[in-house]
């Protein structure tokens, strides 16, 4: 039986980050299909359908030692260090363009700061590109990244082309899924706890800085009717957001996060969810992972256009499109949605869902899994991009606080 340890670098239970959340669900999609064991640092709440093994970088020996594949994101230096010492084929997952998203967190930030996390996190991928035998993406968009940076690498040589034109059989997108189980109906929601009324506007995700939460509460508050804006979770851009919205009655901030198995009655009491963002590199290549639960509730969808998932909800019916930083458009498109009611959008919202189940989004995955192409050897980690700012670290001995 192949033999599968999914690693997450973020903990993994009843309150997860996204990317933990893809590490959990990629381990349960593959379940049926091998001994499949999730490792991370914390957790292992809420994971009783799958083996766990918390994990520093020591620890993971002994799980990768009887791994044949072992399923991660671009890991920090020391991680990766056990991983090449490992026998087993190693299979990256990019599904979240990192360098492009931090380039967003930090702007603003002083330039040594900056200088340093983009020089870390870019190194990290391209190690992962050069150590890997297979790597996942989420959407087209993002795997004609990566074919850049494999031919910028000088990783894709005439004998890798004409073994697979595709390149199918090195990069598959496999994208965010939803679960085959239906959200079901568990309470209390938002209603209940925060004492709500009226329509309800949900932003399901958290608050960062490359997404644009200001022209959510503006364009909400511009409404002409009984609605409230409520954001389900915290983040680094929460005190803009609270900034933004001051003492507005309509705009509710959720204290902390919602359990990711709670999450079902937040979407099902809403009458319509809020994405938006600014326009940027980060915004045309991610792919709103969020989003995907909308689907899965059947839950209409304002979103800003310019990401894979954004350009959907025209072309399928699974809500409204508004352009970046438009807060008129963006409120136009919300009185759209919610005069036209939750319901009517609910076929099309299931048909989409149904296209992005984790059993079938993991496909690619699976079938690379049971029938690998013949191993190839590992290159050599990739040589420091910026010698005077790896210098910097080491006399001042420490990486520095974001």
């Amino acid at each position: 039986m192949t033999r599968v340890v999914v690693i997450s670098a973020e903990p993994v239970g009843e309150s997860m980050l996204g990317s933990a959340i893809r590490a959990y669900e990629l381990a349960r999609a593959l379940a049926p299909h091998g001994e499949v064991r999730l490792a991370a640092p914390e957790g292992g709440d809420g994971t009783a359908d799958l083996e766990f093994a918390r994990h520093d970088a020591r620890a993971l020996r002994p799980l990768l030692e009887r791994a044949d594949f072992v399923i991660t994101q671009p890991p920090w230096p020391h991680v990766m260090a056990e991983l090449r010492r490992s026998p087993a084929r190693l299979v990256f997952d990019l599904y979240d363009p990192e360098p492009l998203e931090n380039l967003e967190l930090l702007a603003g930030r002083r330039a040594l700061l900056r200088r340093g996390v983009a020089t870390l996190t870019l190194d990290r991928f391209m190690a992962a590109l050069r150590a890997g035998e297979h790597f996942l993406c989420a959407s087209e968009s993002q795997r004609a990244l990566y074919i850049g940076m494999l031919l910028g690498e000088r990783l894709l040589p005439p004998r890798a082309y004409d073994a697979d034109p595709t390149l199918r059989s090195r990069l598959s997108v496999v994208p965010f899924g939803v679960s085959d189980t239906p959200p079901g109906t568990p309470s209390p929601g938002p209603r209940e706890l925060l004492d709500l009324d009226g329509e309800l506007v949900l932003w399901n995700g958290g608050l960062w800085p490359w997404l644009d939460a200001p022209t959510a509460i503006r364009a909400v508050t511009a409404l002409d009717r009984d609605a409230t804006l409520l954001f389900m979770g915290g983040g680094r851009a929460l005190e803009e957001a609270r900034a933004v919205a001051g003492d507005h009655p309509r705009v509710v901030f959720n204290a902390g996060w919602v359990p990711y198995e709670r999450r079902a009655a937040w979407l099902n009491q809403a009458d319509c969810a809020i994405s938006t963002h600014r326009d940027h590199l980060e915004t045309r290549f991610a792919f709103r992972t969020r989003l995907l639960d909308c689907f899965w509730a059947g839950l209409p969808i304002v979103a800003a256009g310019g990401q894979d998932l954004g350009a959907r909800d025209e072309q399928a019916h699974l809500g409204a499109p508004a352009p970046p930083g438009a807060i008129a458009a963006t409120a136009a498109a919300l009185e759209r949605v919610l005069d036209r009611g939750r319901d009517a959008y609910g076929p099309a919202l299931a048909a989409t869902a149904e296209q992005f189940r984790w059993s079938r989004v993991v496909a690619p995955l699976v079938a690379w899994l049971q029938d690998p192409p013949p191993r190839r050897a590992r290159s050599l980690p990739p040589q420091p991009r910026d010698v005077a700012f790896r210098a910097a670290l080491r006399v001042l001995g420490r990486w520095p606080s974001l």
